[in-house]
């Protein structure tokens, strides 16, 4: 019993002495003043800004290929990187899109192709994966799209 209680008071003696130094003095200053400008750094966000959010193509023939392009800029403080661009399904393929840092200010452009796919009135997603504090963004292209006239006329003569 005896030395368990010499052990513990060891222990906390040693414990209590060793934690004397002031933890705030180790501090440096110059790394304060990296941390907080790495912090306000790391606050600034790219902002994607469309030239239109949306793009409706009107009456189109089916299976007739459209497509439009996408005007953006970096209304941001920070580069813009778009790192990819999506649909929402497979007969709306964006392309030409830069993977390379947009600076503050600059503008770029990509291209949404659509295959005129779907009857009646469409409307497809487009997502676009950037480094903005929401992380996407998204644009729309609509059509109404006509029946196939070969189809239509093959049906009626069954």
């Amino acid at each position: 019993m005896n030395k368990l209680i010499l052990g513990l008071s060891v222990l906390c003696f040693v414990s209590f002495t060793s934690c004397k130094e002031n933890a705030a003095k180790k501090i440096e200053e110059n790394n304060v003043a990296q941390a907080a400008e790495r912090d306000a750094v790391a606050s600034k966000f790219p902002v994607i800004e469309f030239d239109k959010t949306e793009h409706d193509f009107g009456e189109i023939e089916a299976k007739t290929n459209v497509e439009t392009v996408f005007k953006y800029t970096n209304t941001g403080e920070a580069p813009l990187v778009i790192t990819d661009i999506k649909s929402s399904c497979g007969c709306t393929v964006p392309k030409d899109w830069s993977r390379d840092p947009l600076a503050p200010g600059d503008s770029g452009e990509f291209t949404v192709k659509f295959n005129g796919s779907g009857t009646n009135k469409v409307s497809k997603t487009i997502t676009v994966t950037a480094n903005t504090e929401k992380g996407t963004e998204t644009v729309k292209i609509t059509a109404f799209v006509k029946p196939d006239p070969n189809k239509t006329a093959a049906a009626a003569a069954q």
